[in-house]
């Protein structure tokens, strides 16, 4: 697997051989291109684990079970639905929430707690350059988030998950102070993008195995209507259901 040291690493090498020889200028940049290439692929794709490690799925699990995570709520018009769909069938999932959204909607957090779901800090802001903060702005980010699940909880979260799956160096020193576990994914559903709800459905259900953690939002209308219908298919194809910190034994608060 590659890692961010070792490709650093590997491509030093590269460029102090090519020195040693006469070799054309659009060569260093042609070096310095597919380093780029994989640092810009790694840092966007957790399952890598090319800058920290993340805990993506338990394929060594001795049960039909797998793990249903929401990203980006609370959300009052969307989060209260899927509540009742996952009261209805006995279902715990897993909650990754953002900072603000738990600020804006304190009783729903709480809601989401007392129904014996598990929630994991998102981040305070969730932006869309969080990816091009600083160690110290990302640390105080996800901090402001910590303090929140506290207040509310009187716990603080164990688990993390990065705004849009990235990681690099910042995010990575960062999580070392916090010391969340990172949770990514390895059924990744694209329920924001994807606008029939049927495809977002196969693209979940087509090769799903135990042990796996899908990526949902409770943000939007889709999402409502792929949950009802995977609901279904787990409960015919007898897959049981859990929260991340017990697929993978760690603890989710401490």
């Amino acid at each position: 697997m590659l890692k961010f040291e070792r490709v650093n690493s590997f491509f030093f090498v590269v460029v102090l051989l090519v020195y040693t020889f006469e070799v054309p200028k659009f060569l260093y940049f042609f070096i310095f291109l597919v380093w780029l290439v994989i640092t810009i692929i790694g840092s966007f794709h957790i399952r890598w684990n090319y800058h920290l490690k993340a805990l993506h799925s338990n394929p060594h699990t001795n049960k039909k079970q797998v793990a249903i995570t929401f990203d980006d709520g609370p959300n009052l018009e969307f989060t209260p639905q899927i509540l009742t769909f996952l009261k209805k069938h006995n279902i715990k999932a897993t909650f990754f929430c953002v900072g603000k959204q738990i600020e804006n909607h304190p009783k729903l957090f709480n809601q989401i707690v007392n129904q014996g779901h598990v929630v994991g800090n998102h981040s305070y802001s969730h932006s869309n350059n969080f990816g091009f903060f600083s160690h110290k702005k990302v640390l105080d980010d996800v901090n402001k988030c910590n303090e929140l699940i506290y207040e509310n909880l009187n716990v603080n979260s164990n688990l993390f998950r990065p705004p849009f799956g990235v990681t690099n160096p910042a995010i990575r020193k960062a999580i070392a102070k916090t010391r969340h576990h990172v949770i990514g994914w390895n059924v990744r559903s694209l329920d924001t993008k994807i606008k029939n709800p049927e495809k977002i459905l196969k693209r979940i259900t087509k090769r799903l195995k135990p042990g796996d953690v899908i990526l949902l939002h409770d943000t939007n209308k889709r999402t409502l209507v792929v949950l009802e219908q995977l609901l279904l298919f787990l409960h015919e194809h007898q897959f049981e259901t859990t929260t991340v910190d017990k697929l993978f034994e760690i603890e989710a608060y401490v």
